[in-house]
């Protein structure tokens, strides 16, 4: 770790990352703190104690098909059976299955003791309260049957700790009768935007001016992560102003600043940040765009998230255009984020696709680029969706990015991409 403004030798992005990584590696071994919500406002949190089955799942044996439950050895005589009795969802079969007989039942309702099939009604002659499987078909023990138990047993563990919470989750939840859910706390997030340039969403920009729009897509991103975003006032260009940020920002568990960390004459977080007693880790990396990345810790008093990590807190210094945030954002402060979050997820989240178009290299050597990209998933099963490069002009492009939905991943060593090459594709 560097104790003062580091040396100008740029980090590839795999070095970057390996770096960031230990880092997410360091503060998943420790847990944010705890609180309780309602089931219905779980959605998008991260479990934080695992989730046990409460009874068996299912708690007793049921029909997966609308048909006739009986005994496979009976059923494949293709002999005529007495119809017992009829069962539908939420009602229990009046007694056990009797020899040479079988039972109408309904999906989802209980089979009878005694059975071990179910025959689909389709497959059935049904004749004067007798029914028969029809001939050749045959059944096996166990066919169209969930047993008792088959998904877990009372006391198993359904999920871990760690797993963030979506519908699915809840609705298993919901089915082990838990009205509330244990959940780690979110990590605060304070966004800093710096620039004279700035202006408020709502103001009317003067010349050389523009509206502040990484506060908002920030803030966003951070929410979707799971964090709790803390939108501070924009800064000004100046040490003072910068300096009172900085402290004002100190109970954040994490810093994102966007703007000021190029190497022009009023980029000055950087220097800010020196003087705030910052360790930087890195400043810059050989990608595209987002070179100008700054990833370091600060000395600050006890927060939620610095008492985990030695008394010290984790910021970025991202580049000021949008496209620049966000790509540095989904592939360095979006895994921090995760781990202060308590996930078991951090990782960036990349996918391969098939080149849909021809794509030039139009960019300086040696750099990794993400390229707003835009990829049709709807490809046949077997197939890799494809992905095609969307016209931009440079990192300041709001509408190139909008009109995407990932990044296009174009290592350093490449020269152009031909119409059905493999690559990756960085995930929002």
């Amino acid at each position: 770790m560097k104790s003062a403004l580091p040396s100008p030798d740029l980090l590839s992005y795999d070095e970057a990352a390996a770096l960031v990584g230990d880092c997410v590696l360091r503060l998943g071994k420790c847990r944010p703190a705890i609180e309780t919500v309602e089931l219905e406002r779980a959605m998008g949190r991260v479990l934080a104690r695992p989730l046990a089955a409460d009874l068996d799942q299912p708690p007793f044996a049921r029909s997966t098909r609308d048909g006739f439950a009986c005994r496979e050895a009976e059923a494949c005589t293709h002999k005529f059976l007495t119809i017992a009795g009829t069962t539908r969802a939420g009602l229990v079969p009046a007694g056990p299955l009797p020899p040479r007989a079988a039972w109408e039942i309904m999906t989802g309702a209980p089979v009878p003791a005694g059975a071990d099939a179910v025959v689909m009604l389709e497959h059935v002659e049904v004749d004067a309260g007798r029914v028969r499987l029809l001939p050749p078909r045959k059944v096996e023990p166990g066919e169209n049957i969930v047993a008792q138990g088959a998904q877990a047993r009372a006391g198993d563990e359904l999920l871990p700790a760690g797993t963030t919470i979506h519908s699915a989750q809840i609705a298993l939840a919901a089915s082990c009768g838990c009205a509330t859910l244990p959940v780690f706390a979110r990590p605060r997030v304070a966004i800093l935007t710096t620039g004279d340039e700035l202006v408020a969403v709502s103001a009317m920009p003067a010349p050389g001016q523009i509206r502040n729009s990484n506060g908002p897509m920030l803030a966003a991103m951070v929410a979707a992560v799971g964090g709790e975003p803390w939108v501070l006032p924009t800064a000004a260009d100046n040490a003072q102003t910068l300096d009172a940020s900085l402290e004002q920002a100190a109970d954040a568990d994490l810093l994102l600043i966007t703007g000021g960390v190029s190497a022009g004459k009023f980029d000055l977080v950087e220097p800010a940040l020196a003087r705030a007693g910052a360790r930087f880790h890195f400043t810059g990396i050989r990608i595209q765009p987002g070179k100008p990345l700054v990833f370091g810790d600060l000395s600050v008093r006890g927060t939620s998230a610095t008492q985990k990590t030695g008394g010290t807190k984790h910021f970025f210094g991202l580049p000021g255009n949008p496209v620049s945030s966000a790509v540095t954002f989904l592939l360095f402060a979006a895994p921090v984020l995760a781990a202060l979050a308590g996930k078991r997820e951090t990782a960036p989240r990349f996918a391969l696709a098939r080149m849909a178009t021809h794509a030039e290299r139009n960019g300086k050597p040696g750099l990794t680029r993400f390229l707003p990209a835009y990829c049709d998933f709807g490809a046949s099963v077997g197939e890799l969706p494809e992905v095609a490069f969307v016209p931009w002009h440079g990192s300041g492009d709001l509408g190139a990015l909008a009109r995407s939905n990932c990044f296009l991943v174009v290592p350093e060593v490449a020269h152009g991409l031909e119409p059905g090459t493999v690559v990756q594709i960085l995930l929002p």
